[in-house]
């Protein structure tokens, strides 16, 4: 278990990070792990932002993000911290960094309704639940959908 003081990099992301955010996505969201093909889209798409947590040189966290200006939003696609790195800081600092590098007004996520240390996350970094998808996830979870007006803060 690593301490709230373990130092952390937030770093761009690239295709060369493709097999550490697989090895991510399926320790963070097992059954709700994107494909391969969509995790090279998101290492790749033009205007999408990638952003990982290193510790060590070893990406712990990563976050993306899907900036919309023209209609004042963005998305926060994925975001996940390693389980050992959980509690230090690094979720909190990946989504406010992919928040600052969108530059959008507002910022929508949606979460698993039973992710509740996510739920705490986001509310406590000024979410606010807006919204329900009914079945959205592997299983038929619903998903939580959260705003974070940035103007407001």
């Amino acid at each position: 278990m690593s301490s709230a003081l373990t130092p952390f990099e937030i770093q761009s992301a690239g295709l060369g990070d493709l097999a550490a955010l697989a090895a991510l996505e399926r320790t963070c969201f097992s059954e709700d792990a994107w494909p391969l093909l969509d995790l090279v889209a998101a290492l790749t798409f033009p205007g999408m932002i990638r952003l990982k947590a290193v510790v060590d040189g070893r990406m712990v966290g990563f976050v993306g993000g899907d900036p919309h200006p023209g209609e004042g939003f963005g998305w926060i696609t994925t975001i996940g911290v390693q389980p050992e790195f959980r509690g230090c800081g690094i979720g909190a600092a990946l989504l406010a960094a992919c928040e600052n590098a969108m530059a959008v007004p507002r910022v929508r996520l949606c979460v698993r309704r039973d992710n509740q240390s996510a739920i705490m996350l986001y509310e406590r970094e000024g979410y606010q639940r807006t919204g329900v998808w009914q079945k959205y996830y592997n299983g038929g979870e619903d998903a939580l959908v959260y705003e974070k007006n940035r103007l407001t803060f």
